[in-house]
């Protein structure tokens, strides 16, 4: 049975420098997800470390690097999106990591272009605006990570009184 999930998004400092921000979240709110979560934030290198816990062992100590160091260099905006199976639908909405491979019609896919080729070539973070939650468990634990019970709300959207 599908279920009303909640997940993490950050507007990452490339989205938040090119002023994507609003078109990004409309994106969204079109595809029926509910804000429930938002703020801007400077992540830290203890933040970092937390959110990116796993991108050494999983990609190696340069990519974990060059991500935190790109992660910390202006401010992300942080959300938390709820709706129907919300990790499956903000993960499709987005598109794939590298842009250049993202459909048409995704949020990378439109707003971004950076290939695998270029960040390997370069030693530099793939530029792609936005990131979100993996999987419902990563999304439980990155937004517990990013928001407190108190910096969230529950509150009903006009679309569902329709859904429910």
């Amino acid at each position: 049975m599908a279920a009303v999930e909640r997940t993490l998004v950050l507007l990452k400092p490339d989205a938040v420098a090119r002023g994507l921000a609003g078109r990004v979240l409309q994106r969204f709110e079109d595809a029926g997800l509910k804000i429930v979560g938002t703020k801007m934030v400077r992540m830290d290198a203890e933040l970092a470390a937390k959110h990116y816990f796993d991108l050494e062992e999983r990609f190696g100590k340069s990519v974990f690097d060059v991500t935190a160091t790109f992660m910390q260099s202006g401010p992300v905006i942080a959300l938390v999106l709820e709706g129907v199976e919300a990790v499956t639908n903000v993960r499709r909405l987005v598109g794939v990591t590298f842009p250049n491979q993202a459909n048409p019609g995704t949020i990378r896919g439109d707003f971004a272009h950076t290939s695998k080729a270029y960040t390997e070539a370069t030693h530099t973070v793939a530029a792609n605006l936005i990131h979100a939650s993996g999987n419902v468990e990563e999304a439980k634990y990155e937004v517990e990570l990013w928001f407190s019970e108190s910096e969230m709300f529950d509150y009903q959207t006009v679309g569902e009184r329709f859904l429910f």
